[in-house]
């Protein structure tokens, strides 16, 4: 039973790829799930070698960087595989613009109420 030793789902060693492309001793394809990647990608972010990483996991090293990059831009998120349905990413972005506006009203807000007690006195 010969084979490349990855990352466990909690960091440590143990699941044993028989394939170099990351593949169970099977040999069926399996999908990574968004554990499996984010441990490969914070081994990648403490200092280890992207070359190493992508020879270990049988995954190539253009999909580990994909990885990193998806990591750096929305964390756990980015790593799934499917994206939020349409509905839930409108929702997303109209509660983000909300809290904006709240935000933009607050300071106007506050803007108008200091000016209301330190009016401006007249040019000369």
């Amino acid at each position: 039973m010969s084979g490349v030793m990855g990352a466990g789902m909690d960091g440590s060693e143990g699941t044993r790829f028989s394939a170099p492309d990351g593949r169970p001793e099977g040999g069926r394809e399996v999908r990574w799930s968004v554990r499996r990647k984010e441990v490969v990608v914070l081994r990648l972010l403490r200092g280890e070698g992207l070359d190493a990483l992508a020879r270990e996991t049988g995954q190539a090293a253009g999909t580990i960087s994909s990885w990193r990059e998806d990591f750096l831009v929305a964390g756990r998120e980015g790593l799934k595989s499917r994206p939020a349905p349409v509905e839930d990413r409108r929702l997303a972005e109209a509660q983000r613009k909300i809290g904006e506006l709240a935000m933009d009203n607050d300071i106007l807000r506050g803007l108008i109420e200091e000016m209301g007690r330190h009016p401006r006195s007249p040019r000369r």
